[in-house]
């Protein structure tokens, strides 16, 4: 771990993580470092996120105690409605292309943040990020193939290949790439605020753009968006309260995963065990099948969400859990009350501010477009709307899909933890497993980042991936049980990469970690360095 009394940024990139710290060091506060952040790493990779994606946030305020939450996930166009799109000739959500662009709200989140929380102004905090933008920056070893992974999807848009292949290809491991479009953007964000993205000079090219490409977003889509303050859901887990923000998103599944977890002695298994492994699996499907039954935009269809997170309700379905079989099927049950490519980074600054942040375009290279002369790729969250008029997450007008980014916290007495762990449908799996290290295992934030995962991207089946740090017994034994493994690699990022920073409080101590499946630190602040 990072250990120190000053502050820590921790990101999947190095340039980010020290982009965040010079704002640190010039007197800003976790807030501040978090969008500074996120603002290079978004230049800097460019193919996870950006400001044509999302955010959610979670933000510790140190002098009250208090936690919030930012929902900064963009709406669907009014007229973008399953009928257009039927019209159209789609029988299901695009994943790609025009009509899986809904509203980026990330600028708006950025604008939320540091009006309530941040002692820097927006032209500050950007600073770093336009300097990436304009003078360039060598591409990593896993950005690399990222960007190479996404080369398909790049060369059927004309502005994405003039952006993103500047040499007619992806630029290699230590490269110089320069964006000078989204030098512009950033540049117009500093001097102008959200107005500049929802109503200014961006705006403009982003609704051109848009008839140009046959879409139906329009202005008052983009002028009158809002992210939105919400209170983080919770649940105990022996002792420790684990906070996820609430749906849309998906970290409800991480709570119901815990609270059936919580009904078998996983301290007793031992980490690693078959015993542990089998109950989190199997904790999975029942957890996802739930929420992928009942999570959509509570505005426009009820959530139960205190029934979802009943530790009685889960009791019951921790029945359902045979210890010596895998489910094939898990189906949704009935809660009481009812009628892929992102980036996670995290804050603490040295009076205990902490941040919780994940940010993301979905896919990798989101919808795949890219309007001209802004630099930025634009999302493609739209795909996770359903057509099916039958759905809690059927598409309707300024209605937000489900979402899959989701940034998490937990505490317990004088200690907090702030994390996060990448990777689609991974994340709340992946966030279990965490806590289960942190709580059953009695890791330290880095072991736990570092501990083998295993992670299952579909919701029916027996099928799953484990890492190959897994023991060959245990996967033996979990097969016996009926599981179809897929071993993965050593540190494997289809089971996320991730960052945690922690605070003792009463020690008045920061740590930080970051996970070896990405290319990323906790960079701590220099001593003094303000």
């Amino acid at each position: 771990m990072v250990i120190t009394r000053q502050g820590i940024v921790a990101t999947e990139n190095p340039l980010a993580s020290q982009a965040g710290v010079s704002i640190l060091a010039r007197g800003g506060n976790a807030i501040d470092a978090a969008v500074a952040a996120n603002a290079a790493i978004g230049v800097i990779e460019p193919m996870c996120n950006g400001i044509g994606g999302d955010l959610f946030v979670i933000v510790y305020e140190a002098k009250t105690g208090k936690l919030y939450g930012l929902n900064a996930s963009g709406w669907a166009p009014a007229a973008l409605t399953p009928e257009f799109l039927r019209s159209k000739g789609h029988s299901k959500m695009p994943g790609k292309g025009i009509y899986a662009v809904t509203v980026p709200g990330a600028v708006d989140g950025w604008d939320k943040l540091l009006k309530r929380f941040g002692r820097k102004q927006m032209r500050e905090v950007l600073a770093p990020a336009i300097r990436y933008a304009e003078e360039g920056f060598p591409v990593s070893e896993l950005i690399a193939e990222y960007w190479a992974d996404g080369e398909r999807k790049l060369r059927q848009d004309t502005n994405a290949s003039a952006t993103y292949l500047p040499q007619g290809r992806p630029p290699g491991v230590g490269e110089v790439f320069r964006n000078p479009d989204l030098a512009w953007s950033l540049k117009q964000i500093a001097a102008h605020g959200r107005k500049a993205f929802y109503e200014g000079a961006i705006a403009k090219r982003l609704l051109a753009y848009e008839k140009q490409m046959g879409g139906v977003m329009t202005a008052e889509d983009l002028a009158t968006f809002s992210s939105e303050w919400v209170e983080p859901i919770s649940t105990t887990y022996h002792g420790w309260t684990v906070y996820e923000i609430p749906p849309n998103g998906q970290g409800i599944g991480a709570l119901m995963m815990l609270n059936l977890m919580e009904n078998f002695p996983l301290a007793r298994f031992g980490p690693g065990s078959a015993d542990a492994l089998h109950v989190m699996i199997e904790a999975k499907k029942l957890a996802y099948a739930d929420m992928l039954r009942y999570v959509c935009d509570q505005k426009f269809h009820a959530v139960p969400v205190a029934g979802m997170l009943s530790k009685d309700y889960a009791r019951e379905r921790a029945k359902l859990i045979d210890m010596a079989k895998a489910k094939d099927v898990a189906e949704p049950g009935r809660p009481p009350g009812m009628g892929t490519d992102t980036t996670y980074l995290c804050t603490v600054d040295e009076e205990g501010n902490m941040v919780s942040y994940i940010q993301s375009n979905y896919a990798n290279f989101g919808s795949g477009l890219v309007a001209d002369g802004t630099g930025f790729v634009l999302q493609n969250r739209g795909e996770l709307f359903s057509l099916d008029a039958n759905s809690p997450n059927v598409l309707a007008g300024h209605k937000r899909p489900l979402h899959t980014i989701i940034p998490a916290f937990a505490s317990k007495g004088q200690v907090r933890i702030a994390f996060g762990i990448m990777g689609g449908w991974n994340q709340s799996q992946a966030h279990a497993q965490f806590v289960s290290d942190i709580v059953d295992h009695r890791m330290n934030i880095q072991a736990a980042m570092e501990a083998p995962r295993f992670t299952k991207h579909s919701f029916a089946g027996r099928d799953v991936e484990l890492e190959s740090r897994v023991a060959v017994p245990v996967q033996a034994e979990l097969t016996a049980r009926g599981h179809q493994i897929k071993v993965a690699g050593y540190f494997d990022d289809t089971c996320g990469g991730g960052q945690a920073v922690l605070r003792d409080f009463a020690a008045g101590v920061n740590y930080g970690a970051s996970d070896p499946r990405k290319d990323g630190a906790a960079v701590p602040q220099l001593m003094g360095g303000k």
